[in-house]
């Protein structure tokens, strides 16, 4: 007998986006039920006020799937993924999706049967769409084009925006999205190094694609570098998490020092050549790397900048 599968897609406050993804994902659920899979969706509403009831209501009144919603009024996406976790103990699996993205068809079978295959976690490929054409200086560095790799291929660590956990093994391991990342974001990226570091899988499976939907105000240099900056700090932070024992901290530590010292220099010598020979990929390529690498070692000593912090 198949696994039962639950689909989580969090929101806040983004009625189009969510309204749009809805129909989709009931469609994704129909045709992995039609191959013998028993699908609900969930809709976890991180907004205090509900705003979201009604869109979800109108977007859901003719599903032949079920569609759940659910309210987490504390803040931070790391409390809306606790949610879907802690409402989803009836479940086998639960696959995380992003209320801005949309799924190729099949995407939802692709990801159980990789599952099936692999009898792991998977993680697919997010691929970005920009609402209106960026500046020259945004395709010039690349900075939405995301990794590819062969399906089959081991992963270590992965966002929630397209990935299937197996929750049996969640449990098993006692893992939770820790709050304190909840406004800075980081907490999938603990979630899953945390997973693999007790010995969970995860599997990539590259024809599991799911668009994101990039508006205009994230299509800007200054929300590039400020992102580089946060990755960077979560990272450290999430290392010294991960770390089991004082010398491992130390370890992380120093090379995530290291790491940092060695992007913000390679940054710097990037920006310094793509000034000199007028290279704009250089430029930008240059200042997002010097940003990373200030996040990685300014993490080191605790710094972190709330990305998601809302006011």
């Amino acid at each position: 007998m198949k696994p039962n599968v639950r689909v989580a897609v969090l929101t806040y406050r983004r009625p189009e986006d969510i309204a749009a993804a809805i129909p989709r994902l009931v469609a994704e659920a129909e045709l992995a039920v039609a191959e013998g899979w028993d699908v609900d969706i969930l809709v976890v509403d991180n907004d205090p006020e509900a705003s979201a009831r009604e869109t979800v209501a109108e977007a859901s009144a003719d599903s032949p799937v079920p569609v759940h919603y659910e309210v987490e009024p504390v803040s931070g996406i790391a409390a809306g993924r606790n949610h879907a976790l802690d409402v989803s103990q009836d479940r086998d699996l639960l696959v995380y999706i992003d209320d801005d993205e949309r799924p190729v068809e099949r995407w939802l079978s692709l990801l159980l049967q990789a599952h099936l295959t692999y009898s792991s976690a998977v993680v697919g490929p997010v691929v970005s769409q920009f609402d209106s054409e960026p500046e020259s200086w945004i395709s010039a560095g690349g900075f939405f084009d995301r990794r590819r790799m062969p399906t089959g291929t081991p992963v270590v660590v992965a966002a929630t925006n397209n990935l299937l956990l197996d929750l049996r093994q969640v449990r098993e391991f006692g893992l939770r999205f820790d709050l304190d990342f909840g406004l800075s974001g980081g907490s999938d990226t603990l979630f899953t190094r945390q997973l693999t570091a007790k010995g969970g899988r995860m599997v990539w499976c590259d024809e599991a694609v799911v668009y994101d939907i990039v508006p205009a105000n994230r299509a800007t240099r200054r929300w590039v570098l400020l992102r580089a900056l946060r990755s960077g700090t979560s990272w450290s932070a999430t290392s010294l998490r991960v770390a089991r024992s004082v010398p491992q901290r130390l370890w992380w530590q120093v090379k995530d020092f290291g790491s940092g010292v060695a992007r913000i220099g390679g940054g710097l010598a990037r920006l310094l050549a793509g000034v000199l020979t007028r290279s704009e990929p250089l430029r930008a390529r240059g200042a997002r790397n010097l940003a990373r690498g200030a996040g990685l070692a300014a993490g080191v000593f605790g710094y972190r900048y709330h990305e998601y912090k809302r006011s």
